[in-house]
């Protein structure tokens, strides 16, 4: 199982979207500051995921929440959530 994440972060509300195939392994990595692209910008909350059967589907669809399309469609999907963080 292959998994499309989102983070928000707390430092700058900020999106954050990536794929893994260890979810709970690389949300972890995130908030001890082991990525580079977050390391700065923690603590990190997960916020949404989605689940995949194969890797190129969970990668595809990160390229395209990484769009301004997609993040829109994070945004509207996510109304109620982002406005509790």
């Amino acid at each position: 199982m292959y998994y499309v994440y989102v983070l928000v972060s707390e430092v700058d509300g900020q999106f954050y979207t990536g794929a893994t195939g260890d979810l709970k392994k690389r949300v972890k990595e995130h908030n001890e500051g082991k990525v580079t692209s977050t390391e700065k910008r923690g603590p990190l909350h997960l916020v949404y995921y989605e689940a995949c059967l194969d890797k190129r589907d969970a990668f595809r669809r990160e390229k395209y929440l990484k769009t301004g399309m997609g993040k829109r469609y994070l945004r509207n999907r996510l109304r109620d959530t982002l406005e509790k963080l």
